[in-house]
């Protein structure tokens, strides 16, 4: 059997939480091994609170036992883990491969740190082999889409089956195949400017830490300058 090497790096993460602390749940494969391993330790008797990113990992954190709150209830958060799509060396990240990067990026940028879990096919040198996740409005979508292809990708909308894809916010999501990103600062910029564009998939200045796993059973720790 070949070594889950998502789990290895989630479970990891989780020795990050602490009693007392606030917490945000990720989306995607490898947050879900994160939720796991909490809820494993809220059995066993740890003291947190926690918000989800989507509805599907409140669903697996309320069957688990982990407490929920709402939004309202709390004004930041201690810690957020949360997988990736990509990373680079200065941990500038895509996500939205689950569809919740609006969710995700609300929940992050308003957490005392961030921890991006993710397997070692996740780390590369330059961003852009996986498509960049933008989501947009339904309303005039087309005129959106054609404005973000003049940055130089090639977008398509997502389905799920034979309907669009939407997100847990009502909209679509754009996937753009970029193939390499020059720069993660400029494109968000760009990306920001056009109407239409609710959110976008890169990361930039929010995560802290990674942890990645390795099929040999390693776990590398990555930091940002700014956290080394």
């Amino acid at each position: 059997m070949s070594l889950n090497v998502k789990q290895l790096a989630a479970e990891k993460a989780v020795e990050y939480v602490k009693d007392g602390m606030k917490v945000g749940l990720g989306t995607g494969s490898t947050a879900y091994w994160a939720i796991r391993k909490l809820g494993q330790r809220v059995q066993e008797g740890l003291n947190i609170t926690a918000v989800a990113t989507s509805r599907a990992s409140e669903d697996q954190a309320r069957e688990l036992g982990i407490p929920l709150v709402s939004f309202g209830d709390i004004d930041s958060l201690d810690l957020t883990i949360d997988g990736a799509d990509e990373l680079d060396s200065e941990l500038q990240l895509i996500k939205g491969g689950g569809g919740a990067l609006l969710r995700e990026k609300i929940v992050a940028s308003n957490s005392g740190r961030m921890i991006v879990v993710a397997d070692e096919s996740k780390a590369v040198a330059v961003l852009g082999k996986f498509p960049l996740p933008v989501e947009v409005v339904p309303f005039a979508w087309e005129w959106t889409v054609a404005e973000i292809a003049k940055l130089g990708c090639k977008p398509e909308l997502r389905r799920s089956g034979e309907e669009l894809y939407k997100s847990d916010n009502g909209n679509y999501i754009a996937d753009c195949r970029f193939e390499a990103i020059e720069s993660a600062p400029e494109l968000a910029n760009a990306l920001q400017n056009i109407p239409g564009v609710v959110e976008h998939g890169l990361f930039i200045g929010i995560a802290d830490l990674a942890i990645v796993g390795k099929q040999d059973g390693s776990i590398e720790v990555i930091t940002t300058r700014r956290n080394a």
